[in-house]
C-alpha cells in the first residue's frame, strides 16, 4: 500500500513489526493512495463516515486509534472542513497520553548521540518522536479549527495543552544540538507559542494576552532572532497599548525595556529594520518624559533613515521637551544652515526655532532670522503659519529691543515689535489666538501703552474663560500701572482661589509688592508668611525643585525688605541669613542687604555688598543705582561716577523712573538746573504709568 508524506510516497511490502512503526513516517495529508484503489482513494473518502475512514486506515496501515484520528482531521482541516476536523480531534484524549509524550521528549534529550542512521529503531513500549510531533500538531490543528470557528477562548484552553507538555519536558529550554525528529516538535511548539497570545487577544483577555508572550520569552525556545523580535514586539504594543488597566507604570518600562532590546539589533544589523520600532520607542518615551534617553537612540539611527535636517529636528524637539533648549536651538541652527542649504527649507523646523528663541532673550537675533524665513516662503504657507511667524518675530523684536544698548536701535526694534504683533493679529483674525493677544498687550504694557495694554489684558482673559492665571496676574499688573492698586489686589485675591499651589507662588509675591505699595506693612508681612508657608508644604520634586527654591529666597528677600521698611533690621537681617542659605549667590539679597546697612549709615559695607550684586549680575539695574545713590552721598568728585552709573541702569532700563530721579538730583547738586527739571519731568512721567514690578 502507498501512502503520501511530504510530497513523498512510501510502500510497504511487508507487514510493520509494531502498532506505532508507521508513525514513525512523516504521513502527509497531502493525499492517500492505495496500491489497489489508485488515485480514486480520495474522492470514496469524501463519501464515507469518519468512523468508516477510521476503521480503514487501522487496518491497512496498523495507526493506532490517536494517530489515525490525527492524520484524517489534518486532512479535513487542511480541505477547511473545520466542524468535521473539530469532530476527529476530539476523539483525542491527549490527557491520557501526556505522560508518554512527556517521556519520549525527556528520553529523545537524554539518550547518547549516535551517528545517524536510515533506520531509527524503537522501542515496543516507548513513543517515537514523530508520533509526538504528530499528536501535538492535531492539537494545534485543533486550536487553528476552534479559532476558525469563533471559540477563541476553547482555543487557547487548546494551544496552552501544547505548551504545558514542551515546558514539562524542557524545562530548561529547547536544546540548541540537532536530535532526530526535534525539527518537527520545535516548529508546532513554537507556532503554538506564537499562537496562544493571538487567541487570548482575540478572546478579549489582555492579562492572559501578556501573560502567554512573557511565557514565550521566559526560556530559549531557539526562536530565530527575526521571529523572537517579532514576539518582543507584539509584547510591547500590548503593554503600551493595551487597556487602562493593563498600562501600568511598570508594563510601560517593560514595553520601553524590549523596544530598547529591538532598537538596538536593529541597529547592529540583527534583525530587519522595522521604523514602527523607532515611532513606538518614541511615543513610548515621550509619555514617560524620558526625553534625553530618546535623544540618545535618535542618534545611534543609521545613517539614511532620517536625513541630516529631520535627525536634527527630530534631537531639538527632545532636547527642547528636556528643557535644554539652547542645544535644541543649535541643532535647528544645523538643520538650516549651510550645510542644509541645497535642500528645501522646512517650515516646521524654523518656526520651532523661532518659537524656541522667543523664550530666550540672548537668542533674540537668531529668533527673527528663524521668523523673516518662515516669512520668506509666504506664497507657500497658510494664514495661520504666517500669523505664528509674525508673533514670534514680534517677540524677539521686543527682546532684543531691551537687549540693546544703542537708543536708536531700541527705538527701532519696539516698533517693529508692535507691527509685527499686529500683522500676527491682523491675519489670525478669522480665527484669533489667544497668545497673539497676550503677546500684543504685554508689549503695550513694557512701552506704556497702558490703555492698549489694558484693552489687550481685558480681551486676554475674555477669550480664555478667566481660566488663566498668568492672564489675571498680568491684568493686576496693568491695573497697578494705572495706579489702581486696590483693584489689582482684589483680582489677585479672586485669581487664587482657583489657582494651583504653583501657581499661587506668582500671585503671593505680587501681592505683597502691591500691598507694599499701598504703605500696609503688616499686611505684606502676613502674605510672605503665608507664602514662604506655602513652599513649605509642597513636596520637591525634581522638576520644581528649582522654582520652589528661588520662590523661597525672593519670599525671605521680600520679608526682608518688608523689615527694613518697618525699621527693624536685625529682623531684616535674619531673613537675609535664610535667603543666602538657600542661594548665596542672589543679586537682589546681597542688593537687601546692601539697602540695610546702607539705612545704619554703613557706607562703606553698603557698597561691598552692592558690588557683590554686581558680580553676580553686571546687568542688575537696582543694584546699579543703588551705588550710585552712596557715590551721590559723598558728594564732590563722586558726583561724575555716580551719573556714569545712572547713565548705564538707564541703558539698560530707560523707563526707570527712579534712575531718572536720581539723576536729576546729581544734576542739581552739579548745578544745571535745566537739565535737572528735565529729569524731574521724565521720572514724574514714568513714574505714573509705572507698575509695582516689572511687566517681564
Amino acid at each position: 500500500m502507498l501512502c503520501a508524506c511530504s510530497g513523498e510516497q512510501f510502500r510497504f511490502d511487508e507487514q510493520p513489526g509494531s502498532p506505532e512503526s508507521l508513525a514513525t513516517r512523516d504521513f502527509s495529508a497531502s493525499g492517500l493512495s492505495s496500491r489497489t484503489g489508485g488515485p480514486d482513494w480520495d474522492s470514496k473518502l469524501e463519501d464515507i463516515q469518519v468512523d468508516e475512514a477510521e476503521s480503514t486506515l487501522k487496518e491497512a496501515l496498523s495507526l493506532n486509534y490517536e494517530e489515525a484520528r490525527a492524520l484524517l482531521g489534518r486532512l479535513e482541516y487542511q480541505r477547511g472542513n473545520f466542524d468535521a476536523a473539530l469532530q476527529v480531534f476530539k476523539g483525542i484524549d491527549i490527557r491520557v497520553l501526556t505522560p508518554r509524550i512527556i517521556k519520549a521528549i525527556v528520553e529523545s534529550t537524554t539518550r547518547p548521540r549516535k551517528p545517524r542512521s536510515r533506520v531509527v529503531i524503537v522501542s515496543p513500549t516507548s513513543m517515537s518522536m514523530h508520533s509526538v510531533s504528530l499528536l501535538l500538531e492535531a492539537i494545534l490543528l485543533k486550536a487553528r479549527s476552534l479559532e476558525e470557528l469563533g471559540s477563541y477562548k476553547e482555543a487557547a484552553g487548546e494551544c496552552k495543552i501544547i505548551l504545558d507538555i514542551v515546558e514539562s519536558a524542557l524545562p530548561s529550554g529547547m536544546p540548541d544540538v540537532g536530535i532526530s525528529g526535534f525539527c518537527k516538535l520545535q516548529d508546532v511548539f513554537q507556532k503554538g507559542l506564537e499562537l496562544l497570545p493571538l487567541l487570548w487577544k482575540k478572546a478579549g483577555d489582555l492579562g492572559e494576552t501578556i501573560a502567554s508572550y512573557r511565557r514565550a520569552l521566559f526560556r530559549p525556545w531557539n526562536l530565530d532572532p527575526q521571529r523572537l523580535a517579532v514576539t518582543q514586539k507584539s509584547l510591547a504594543l500590548v503593554l503600551l497599548y493595551g487597556s487602562v488597566e493593563e498600562c501600568t507604570k511598570a508594563n510601560t518600562e517593560e514595553a520601553i525595556v524590549l523596544l530598547m532590546l529591538l532598537v538596538k539589533k536593529m541597529v547592529v544589523g540583527e534583525i530587519q529594520w522595522d521604523s514602527e520600532l523607532m515611532d513606538h520607542l518614541t511615543f513610548a518615551l515621550s509619555m514617560t518624559g524620558q526625553f534625553e534617553v530618546l535623544a540618545n537612540y535618535l542618534e545611534q539611527v543609521l545613517p539614511g533613515v532620517y536625513t541630516r535636517g529631520e535627525r536634527w529636528y527630530l534631537l531639538s524637539l527632545c532636547y527642547s521637551a528636556s528643557g535644554i533648549d539652547k542645544t535644541a536651538i543649535n541643532l535647528l541652527k544645523m538643520a538650516s544652515g549651510p550645510s542644509e542649504s541645497k535642500q528645501i527649507p522646512h517650515t516646521p523646523w524654523l518656526l520651532f526655532g523661532a518659537k524656541l528663541c522667543s523664550k530666550d532673550p540672548k537668542h533674540s537675533r537668531d529668533g527673527i532670522n528663524f521668523a523673516h524665513r518662515v516669512l520668506d516662503l509666504a506664497s507657500n504657507q497658510s494664514e495661520h503659519l504666517l500669523s505664528q511667524a509674525h508673533r514670534f518675530l514680534g517677540v524677539c523684536y521686543a527682546n532684543a529691543a531691551r537687549s540693546s544698548r544703542l537708543d536708536s536701535e531700541r527705538v527701532l526694534l519696539q516698533k517693529k515689535s508692535l507691527l509685527s504683533l499686529n500683522k500676527a493679529a491682523e491675519r489670525a483674525k478669522d480665527d484669533l489666538e489667544p497668545d497673539i493677544i497676550f503677546n500684543l498687550s504685554v508689549e503695550n504694557a513694557v512701552q506704556r501703552n497702558i490703555p492698549a495694554a489694558l484693552d489687550g489684558a481685558v480681551e486676554y482673559s475674555s477669550m480664555v474663560g478667566g481660566v488663566s492665571t498668568r492672564g489675571w496676574q498680568h491684568l493686576s499688573m496693568v491695573l497697578s500701572a494705572e495706579k489702581r492698586l486696590k483693584d489689582a489686589e482684589s483680582i489677585l485675591e479672586f485669581t487664587m482661589e482657583e489657582a494651583g499651589d504653583i501657581e499661587k507662588l506668582e500671585l503671593l509675591k505680587l501681592k505683597a509688592v502691591l500691598q507694599m505699595a499701598q504703605e500696609q506693612p503688616k499686611q505684606a508681612m502676613k502674605t510672605c508668611s503665608s507664602l514662604l508657608a506655602l513652599i513649605r508644604a509642597q513636596e520637591k520634586p525634581e522638576q520644581f525643585k528649582t522654582l520652589l527654591e528661588k520662590s523661597e529666597t525672593e519670599a525671605w528677600e521680600d520679608l526682608a525688605s518688608v523689615y527694613r521698611t518697618l525699621g527693624s533690621w536685625s529682623d531684616a537681617e535674619t531673613c537675609l541669613e535664610k535667603a543666602r542659605a538657600i542661594c548665596f549667590y542672589s543679586p537682589k539679597g546681597w542688593n537687601e542687604t546692601g539697602l540695610c546697612q546702607e539705612a545704619k549709615s554703613l557706607h562703606e559695607e553698603a557698597l561691598i555688598s552692592f558690588f557683590m550684586s554686581l558680580s553676580i549680575e553686571p546687568d542688575h539695574v537696582p543694584s546699579i543705582v543703588s551705588v550710585a545713590d552712596v557715590m551721590m552721598k559723598s558728594g564732590g568728585e563722586s558726583l561724575a561716577t555716580a551719573k556714569s552709573f545712572l547713565m548705564n541702569a538707564l541703558r539698560l532700563d530707560p523707563r526707570n523712573h527712579d534712575a531718572w530721579m536720581k539723576l536729576g538730583l546729581v544734576a542739581k547738586m552739579q548745578g544745571l538746573s535745566q537739565q535737572a527739571a528735565e529729569f524731574y519731568q521724565a521720572a514724574y512721567e514714568l513714574e505714573l504709568s509705572a507698575p509695582v514690578q516689572s511687566f517681564t
